[in-house]
């Protein structure tokens, strides 16, 4: 090689063999870390390679054989799993009172806002990297590889978690001490690691071989898991509003030192309990990483994705209406709400070991949903670069995504045969409502600013100057309300109760949140509009996406915050010492990678 080349272009020795063909390679790289940062950082694709050039990096094609029925029970069985059987009683008890039904309508209204904004997405762009690959076609790589990462990582270690807790749902169906009698103590480990779970690695292995075997045959395990979940949800509903009391809407057990009605602690405590209970709805969005897999994505998609967080409000209201009927709210267990309300019952314990039973398969079920989600994140990802591109392989024969599910499965479950995470259960939101709130962002500007040329051609530069233009005012309007809806959750959060200074306050925020969408929709106009199936009422309904997310991300507490803290830099060390040189290895690399010098791939199973 000429050595004055390699002078006039000090990545020439890098291109020639990659950043990490050798030590001295690698070392150049890192010399060369900030000019690629500011390259590669902000680097947005374009919808049509997501779709074409970059999703042939994965070699076969996954199979189109779901349908709108698929991925409603992919968001059934996603939604309802255990931890609705736990947030009910908390929410009821600290914060709502009987008025927990409302907070788990409004909480289902949230979860409606972030759905249509994926939709959008999932139906002009039908691949599997769900947020990520939304956020990388409109904020660039670094901010998608930001939020992927923490949604993974909270995934795996949330997943762990539920695994394990599936061994104690296990033991109250069949009357069982289970983690006692079926956990295998190690002397000599630190407490939280000294507890072997064979039972939770069996479960994770085994779904980890269903979801590499087939998508269409995991999603036929899913519904029939999923039915039967639901008809113990159902018979839960019923036996409460049997067995209750319509008087304990109203009453509290002990009046004297606990207000009364159904609305005992007033709007605060509903909204309060309605961020409490947004947890429960968490998983609607790994049903946009099947956007791959759906034979017809327009029609499909917005039935599935909304489809399935409307019957799971219906589902969660009628349930927190049942065990509100059962005992006044001040003598519920938090804990344990709908099983203690039938301990106490002469004849009905029997009660309990259903509910058990339900809750094991709700965990089977939002498992394996997870798993699947997961899996498809960590392919797309593969796919852009900034991961090794073995976690992209699509099998042939099975057209799923094995090398990530395999990855992620024995991750997880090397997780879960020592490890006690159930306090992480109650921190994986933030990374969640974090990515929502980046989506609802997204989607604003994309309609306002237009697509990303990325990979376009000198003759298109004009073009990109005129999106460059229109991105300033999308930008400065979605700054601007995040600082409004901050505070407001500041207000909410720690202004004094009472008097009308904090009424007048949060007035005032709502009223300039409304202002600044009326004058950013009056003075703004579109620079594209939705081909397929679009987010009504735009801008509005992303906007109080954001607005509930801000509010909702407000609501939790500082352990939530410092851990997001902590994966976030860790995720960003990765991505300077070895994502951004991964990923410019590939820029350069062109079409080889592909396997077809970035021609664009007809996707003959998709259908409008």
């Amino acid at each position: 090689m000429d050595k004055a080349a390699l002078v006039a272009d000090p990545d020439g020795a890098a291109r020639a063999g990659g950043s990490f063909a050798s030590l001295r390679a690698y070392g150049r790289a890192l010399a060369q870390t900030p000019r690629r940062l500011a390259r590669r950082a902000c680097a947005a694709t374009a919808p049509g390679e997501e779709t074409s050039r970059i999703r042939a990096r994965s070699g076969p094609r996954m199979a189109r054989a779901l349908r709108w029925w698929d991925l409603v029970g992919l968001g059934l069985g996603g939604m309802v799993g255990a931890g609705v059987f736990v947030t009910t009683g908390r929410a009821t008890r600290l914060y709502a009172g009987p008025g927990v039904v409302v907070s788990y309508a409004i909480a289902g209204l949230c979860a409606l806002l972030s759905a249509f904004c994926y939709t959008e997405f999932a139906v002009d762009m039908p691949v599997a990297g769900g947020a990520f690959s939304y956020l990388r076609v409109t904020f660039g790589e670094f901010a998608a590889f930001l939020t992927g990462a923490n949604l993974i990582m909270e995934y795996v270690f949330s997943n762990a978690a539920v695994a394990r807790s599936f061994t104690a749902y296990l033991g109250t169906a069949v009357g069982v001490d289970a983690p006692s009698k079926w956990r295998i103590p190690v002397p000599g480990l630190p407490e939280g690691f000294n507890q072997v779970d064979l039972v939770a690695v069996g479960v994770i292995l085994l779904i980890s071989v269903c979801i590499c075997y087939s998508t269409k045959e995991s999603s036929l395990v899913n519904l029939v898991l999923t039915g039967v979940h639901v008809a113990f949800i159902l018979f839960i509903i019923a036996m409460g509003f049997k067995h209750g009391d319509a008087r304990n809407l109203t009453r509290p057990a002990d009046p004297s030192r606990n207000p009364g009605g159904f609305f005992p602690h007033g709007a605060a405590g509903v909204f309060n309990g309605a961020a409490a209970v947004y947890l429960s709805y968490i998983g609607y969005d790994a049903v946009s990483t099947m956007a791959e897999e759906v034979e017809r994505p327009a029609r499909d998609i917005p039935a599935g994705v909304s489809g399935s967080v409307v019957v799971v409000t219906a589902l969660y209201c009628l349930m927190a209406a049942s065990m509100s009927m059962l005992l006044p709210y001040d003598a519920i267990d938090p804990e344990a709400p709908f099983s203690g309300a039938f301990r106490g019952r002469k004849g009905m314990a029997w009660v309990s070991n259903v509910i058990g039973a339900g809750a094991s398969l709700g965990i089977l079920t939002s498992l394996m949903v997870a798993m699947l989600g997961q899996a498809r994140y960590l392919c797309v990802i593969g796919r852009s670069g900034v991961m090794p591109a073995w976690l992209a392989r699509v099998h042939p024969r099975t057209a799923t995504p094995v090398n990530a599910s395999v990855f992620l499965g024995l991750f997880t479950a090397a997780l879960a045969l020592f490890t006690e995470l159930d306090v992480l259960l109650n921190l994986v939101s933030i990374g969640t409502l974090f990515v929502f709130y980046m989506v609802a962002n997204a989607v604003v500007y994309r309609r306002y600013a237009g697509d990303s040329d990325a990979g376009a051609g000198d003759g298109l530069g004009q073009q990109q100057q005129q999106q460059r233009r229109r991105a300033w005012p999308a930008l400065a309007f979605l700054g601007a309300f995040s600082l409004i809806a901050v505070s407001f959750t500041l207000v909410w959060q720690l202004a004094p109760a009472g008097g009308g200074a904090k009424a007048g306050l949060l007035a005032a925020c709502a009223a300039a949140a409304v202002g600044a969408v009326a004058a950013f929709q009056a003075l703004v106009p579109q620079a594209r509009a939705p081909e397929l199936w679009g987010v009504p009422g735009m801008p509005w309904v992303p906007a109080a996406s954001v607005f509930l997310n801000v509010f909702l991300l407000g609501s939790l507490d500082r352990p939530s915050y410092v851990r997001f803290g902590f994966f976030s830099a860790a995720a960003v060390l990765v991505y300077v010492l070895y994502s951004v040189h991964a990923s410019h290895d590939a820029e350069e690399s062109g079409g080889a990678l592909d396997g077809g010098g970035g021609a664009k791939v007809q996707d003959e199973g998709c259908k409008v």
